[in-house]
């Protein structure tokens, strides 16, 4: 990765940014503070909500972050798929005890307002998800002195990147949890897409700057893997997920080992785009008819998630999880990041052994 990047860490670690909660300033901060780099995510909150955050970050540390903000949609959703899907879920409605959220409540997730705040208070870095940014926002970015990253999930999303300027991809295996950061979504995406070697690989070939790979690391020796496979740095989300930092709820953390959730799978259940949790009843029941339709799926099932956290019942929230969750470790995120450094040495020598 280029100095100017990789002046901002350590280790070739980076915390994802996990919205809804989880990447709070507290996890941030002790992934810095222990030589990677943190991330806050933006998307879901108001500018002055991911404001606050940061002040907050700035105030526990002096290392530096990133913040991650989700790109506007294009509004090409099936209103009649929509509607059809929120009569689907009126049974768990009346078994939550709740009502469905409006699907129209958060089209506009205030994407220029972020962007101001952005460049009138500068962070080291910005992460962009779901597509990719014009030459004009990143080039503003770079004049105010910050780093830009833009995930990408095929070698034709990564050379839109560099050719829209950014200064590194972020390279998204099909392992990953969470959202799949694909730049167009169409109700024909069947969800399927590369393993992150692969990916790495073909992006490595496709571009010239720098890429971070994410997807499924759970260890040093797979963070060793992508850097041998061309790879700067590595993005862990799920790996943090469970430290006592990370915001998820306890519901959520405990799921990842839980012997009642083998697997992940990719689904558009709880928020209408492909996004790769554990499988529990809500998605085995939901998830083949949900339609393509972000955010309107999200907002609309936003208080049955809820609802099913308060009343404890892992089997309705949406469980986001890499498909290493099972190898989670419950260490606080400054010792995660210290451990996984010390895997990556351990394999890095091994290898240097090996070629000699």
């Amino acid at each position: 990765m280029s100095s100017a990047l990789t002046d901002l860490f350590r280790h070739p670690i980076v915390q994802a940014p996990m919205a809804g909660g989880v990447s709070v300033p507290q996890l941030a901060a002790a992934v810095s503070e222990a030589g990677g780099l943190g991330f806050l995510a933006a998307g879901y909150k108001t500018a002055d909500g991911m404001y606050q955050e940061i002040k907050q970050l700035r105030g526990l540390t002096n290392r530096p972050f990133g913040v991650n903000l989700f790109m506007p949609q294009p509004e090409y959703a099936d209103r009649a798929a929509v509607d059809v899907y929120a009569h689907q879920l009126a049974g768990e409605a009346g078994w939550y005890e709740t009502e469905l959220g409006d699907p129209d409540s958060g089209r506009d997730d205030g994407f220029d307002a972020k962007l101001a705040v952005l460049l009138d208070n500068p962070v080291p870095v910005v992460s962009f998800h779901f597509g990719c940014p014009s030459r004009d926002v990143l080039d503003a970015l770079r004049r105010v002195g910050t780093r830009t990253l833009v995930t990408a999930t095929t070698a034709d999303e990564a050379r839109a990147v560099e050719r829209a300027g950014a200064d590194g991809v972020i390279a998204q295996g099909v392992e990953a949890g969470g959202h799949q950061g694909t730049h167009r979504d169409i109700p024909e995406t069947d969800g399927s897409g590369l393993g992150l070697l692969s990916l790495v690989a073909q992006v490595r070939e496709a571009v010239g700057i720098p890429v971070v790979a994410a997807g499924g690391i759970m260890r040093g020796g797979q963070i060793a893997a992508v850097l041998a496979a061309g790879a700067s740095a590595a993005q862990l989300g799920t790996a943090f997920l469970v430290t006592p930092e990370s915001g998820a709820s306890p519901l959520h953390k405990q799921a990842l080992t839980n012997p009642l959730f083998v697997r992940t799978e990719l689904t558009r259940a709880f928020s209408g785009r492909p996004a790769r949790g554990l499988v529990n009843r809500f998605l085995r029941e939901h998830g083949p008819y949900a339609p393509a339709a972000y955010p309107e799926i999200h907002h609309l099932t936003s208080p049955l998630r809820k609802a099913a956290a308060k009343a404890g019942d892992a089997q309705g929230m949406a469980l986001w999880a890499g498909q290493g969750h099972r190898m989670a470790r419950e260490l606080p995120a400054g010792q995660l990041v210290e451990v996984l450094a010390a895997e990556l040495a351990a394999a890095r020598a091994v290898l240097a052994g090996g070629a000699r």
